[in-house]
């Protein structure tokens, strides 16, 4: 059996160096590589092309890289709970591409299966499909996306084994499976790394074959991006 394991967050993110496209796991706070996203700022690594649904908030999540300026562009489908993030957008600080939803998991999807390009309806006839190619099928159109090209995946399960696989926990499995395998490495960072042989096959999520370093996250906030209570009756 393979082990995939590293000591620490520092080792996982050996070779990350400035320039380079880096995607990021999680839907708003939800299930984000929050180790990882430290030792981004703590290398002071620049001009990175970050690939997430969204950039988390003004304190925390890519948040705290766009604060640092280490951010070049943002390659995500929503923005809107960072000021910053606004604030550098508009001013042109900060090159955004703005993707349908579906679309940016798809391109993960395309990347993690070896798929150059795909056809895909959302975004025809708008400026999502200027410069793209078209082509029509059974009387619809489509506009050919490309999957993502990118050098680090950096995702967060719930456990994970020494040979990387994976299981994710409620919501936060969203866009982190389908960034396994989908760059030249993917580290994962889990809260339980457990012995090869200790999960249960059946309950797995991603296999360790999607998986270049694991390692054992700590002194996670998990913090809530829109707390809402219900009224006590």
């Amino acid at each position: 059996m393979i082990k995939k394991t590293v000591a620490d967050v520092s080792a996982a993110l050996q070779g990350v160096e400035d320039g380079m496209t880096i995607m990021l796991g999680g839907f708003g706070l939800c299930g984000i590589p929050e180790n990882a996203i430290s030792e981004l700022v703590r290398l002071g690594v620049k001009d990175l092309t970050c690939i997430s649904n969204n950039a988390g908030v003004d304190d925390f999540g890519l948040g705290l890289l766009l604060h640092k300026r280490q951010i070049n562009k943002m390659i995500s489908s929503y923005v809107g709970e960072n000021e910053e993030f606004e604030r550098q957008m508009l001013s042109g600080e900060l090159e955004v591409e703005l993707t349908p939803q579906g679309t940016l998991a798809e391109k993960c999807r395309a990347a993690q299966a070896g798929f150059p390009a795909f056809y895909t309806p959302a975004g025809y006839g708008t400026e999502v499909s200027m410069g793209k190619e078209t082509r029509e099928f059974n009387g619809k159109m489509y506009v050919l996306e490309e999957a993502f090209k990118a050098d680090f995946s950096l995702v967060k399960a719930w456990k994970g084994d020494e040979a990387g696989n994976l299981i994710f926990k409620g919501t936060a499995r969203n866009f982190n499976p389908s960034m396994c395998g989908a760059a030249k490495i993917t580290v994962a960072e889990v809260e339980e790394l457990v012995p090869a042989g200790e999960l249960d096959p059946n309950e797995i999520h991603i296999p360790g074959i999607f998986v270049s370093r694991i390692f054992q996250g700590k002194d996670y906030e998990k913090r809530i991006e829109q707390r809402t209570v219900r009224k006590r009756n």
